[in-house]
């Protein structure tokens, strides 16, 4: 027989299994808030980058080495968090995105591979990165961060898929002629298409997350060109410095915003406050 006492405290049990696992997990939900935040992040790395690089002059490489550092550093405090934190995450995000803008930018124009090399070569490294994810644990997992190999690939994932959205980004605004206005309208258009798919398809839905991550950084590259690049050249000349404070300004609103609103849930949920 089973007493009302062994229910409750498998209930209790269960709950306690699912707020461990909420705290294990080292990344956010995936909701619309979180695609404002990481196309806000991937445009202030390409303002970012761009500032370091190009308005201080310090040169791709050297700036590559810069923000290379940042990325370790903001890393190391992301691996060593026992949990989400919004600040260490995004943080690293910002870096990932600052170092592909330096790194791709780098490849194209120092080493002289070009966009379409450096896109082909790093989409080729996204793919097998996503198949030794797959292969070594088994699942790609996207929103629930549990483990240090999972962790890892994660990040590698994302450092990698930055660079390629910033190649990708160049090639389409840059080579094929568009400009960046009506590029950014074209990874704009292709992040919708991945939306409706996600709503209208069986597609797997880490497929169709990667697929948004990338073209959210090419995207966030051409509205950071559109910002900052001189009007001659089709920007709007507002400045790298202040579009980047501006940028980041707006991240910080709206990470605290969410922040404090998932807290308010939490609060008003089961075994919270009435």
């Amino acid at each position: 027989m089973v007493s009302p006492t062994m229910i409750g405290n498998d209930v209790s049990r269960a709950d306690r299994a699912s707020a461990e696992g909420d705290v294990l997990s080292k990344v956010p939900q995936v909701t619309f808030a979180f695609w404002v935040v990481k196309i806000l992040a991937t445009t202030l790395g390409e303002t970012g980058g761009d500032a370091l690089s190009m308005t201080l002059k310090l040169g791709y490489a050297e700036s590559t080495l810069i923000f290379l550092a940042l990325f370790l550093c903001t890393l190391f405090a992301q691996v060593k968090s026992g949990h989400y934190h919004p600040v260490f995450y995004w943080a690293v995000v910002v870096a990932t995105t600052t170092v592909g803008t330096t790194t791709s930018d780098y490849f194209d124009r120092t080493l002289g591979l070009g966009y379409v090399k450096s896109s082909i070569i790093l989409l080729c490294v996204v793919i097998a990165l996503l198949a030794a994810w797959r292969y070594s644990t088994g699942a790609i997992r996207v929103d629930q961060i549990t483990t240090r190999k999972d962790e890892v690939f994660y990040w590698v994932t994302i450092l990698i898929s930055n660079t390629l959205g910033t190649a990708l980004g160049d090639f389409v605004a840059t080579t094929t002629g568009l400009g960046f206005e009506r590029g950014a309208l074209v990874f704009a258009g292709l992040i919708a298409l991945v939306a409706l798919a996600h709503y209208f398809t069986s597609l797997p839905d880490t497929v169709l997350f990667w697929a948004a991550y990338v073209l959210t950084r090419p995207l966030g590259a051409t509205l950071g060109d559109t910002l900052t690049k001189p009007p001659p050249e089709g920007g709007l000349g507002l400045g790298r410095i202040n579009s980047s404070l501006v940028i980041a300004a707006a991240m910080v609103v709206l990470i605290a915003v969410t922040s404090l609103r998932k807290r308010a849930s939490n609060l008003d949920g089961p075994g919270g406050a009435t």
